[in-house]
């Protein structure tokens, strides 16, 4: 079974339902320099949601008509997708509780008309409030949700403050997966801000890689061992680092240690606690992609395509991984097996 587990889910009727479009608009913090607004597809009739970090820098761009649930499984026949597992794209970092609840019983809906090709993920405040927490056990218990959803940082924290403490605590008790969806940047942008592809791609690499390095870091799993945490965009390219930042041991004695040296730690963390979502295959190119398999192991790596995002991606992606240089079993671990494990699905 070929599982993509990071499909972007949004209601199909949020372009027409003006005051639903009009709540999530709502929900992006203009105090803090985020921007939204509704403007017109150049060549159409049809609109997108632009948002905006500064002021006149697109970052994100949701397209009316990309997210009916007909052309999705058209899209999903064609590409060979056999199940995917569904997400809302970015707005994790935003949505207040109430619209938690509408986008998680719109979510729940959209799953029950094609059981046999859908899964959801249910989107929470990460706070660890008793409405909250009661918000989680409905959707993992009543609504039948595979895992939850998360951005990987919360305006300037990463999930390694304490304040997300309470919300951990509740999911190492319900042993659901985490996917940790990129925000549209990092905390600290203003470098990459100019250029277009700096701010797209390698800003969302920046922000999963910070994350993941803040989690290994931070003893945050000696807390919640039974945490499993999916990161978008392979960490951020996280399987370059790797051996940079927890290096094998040395016979050299060194007069002076500049360095964490918590190595063993957080190799364990990373075999225990950290997987990675490939978001996009083709564009990481093939040379990067199996030497992400050897880093980190293909029982590490999970399929993803990010659909609507780029149709070329979606649709080009899985034969992307079945031309890889690796065994036929590790493409299957990565093409499904992973993700049906982590979020137990058959069997």
């Amino acid at each position: 079974m070929i599982i993509d587990d990071n499909m972007h889910w949004l209601p199909e009727n949020l372009f027409k339902d003006k005051s639903l479009r009009d709540s999530f608009i709502n929900c992006v913090p203009y105090a803090y320099g985020e921007y939204a607004k509704v403007a017109a597809i150049l060549g159409t009739k049809l609109e997108q949601i632009v948002i905006e970090k500064p002021l006149g820098y697109e970052n994100l761009n949701y397209a009316e008509n990309l997210y009916d649930k007909k052309n999705q499984i058209t899209d999903m026949d064609e590409a060979g997708v056999d199940m995917a597992i569904l997400r809302i794209p970015c707005w994790q970092e935003w949505l207040p509780l109430d619209m938690c609840k509408v986008v998680n019983d719109g979510l729940a809906e959209h799953v029950k008309q094609h059981p046999d090709r859908f899964r959801a993920v249910a989107v929470v405040p990460p706070w660890g409030t008793k409405e909250c927490l009661k918000e989680v056990e409905r959707c993992i218990k009543e609504l039948g949700f595979y895992g939850v959803q998360l951005a990987a940082h919360y305006g300037n924290i990463y999930l390694d403050d304490e304040a997300f403490e309470p919300y951990f605590k509740k999911l190492n008790e319900l042993e659901v997966p985490i996917v940790v969806h990129h925000t549209p940047l990092p905390v600290d942008y203003k470098s990459i801000v100019d250029y277009a592809n700096l701010r797209r791609l390698y800003g969302r690499c920046l922000d999963q890689g910070t994350a993941v390095g803040r989690e290994l870091f931070s003893g945050m799993f000696e807390k919640f061992p039974n945490l499993k945490l999916i990161h978008t965009m392979l960490g951020g390219g996280f399987f370059a680092y790797v051996n940079l930042l927890a290096p094998m041991k040395s016979g050299f004695k060194e007069e002076v240690e500049r360095f964490d040296t918590k190595a063993d730690k957080v190799r364990d963390y990373l075999e225990h606690n950290i997987y990675f979502d490939i978001s996009h295959a083709p564009p990481w190119g093939k040379p990067q992609l199996e030497c992400a398999v050897k880093v980190l192991g293909a029982d590490h790596i999970l399929y993803g395509g990010s659909y609507p995002l780029r149709r070329e991606w979606f649709f080009n992606g899985i034969d992307c991984i079945r031309d890889l240089q690796i065994s036929e079993e590790e493409k299957s671990l990565i093409l499904g097996d992973n993700a049906a494990k982590l979020f137990k699905i058959g069997g």
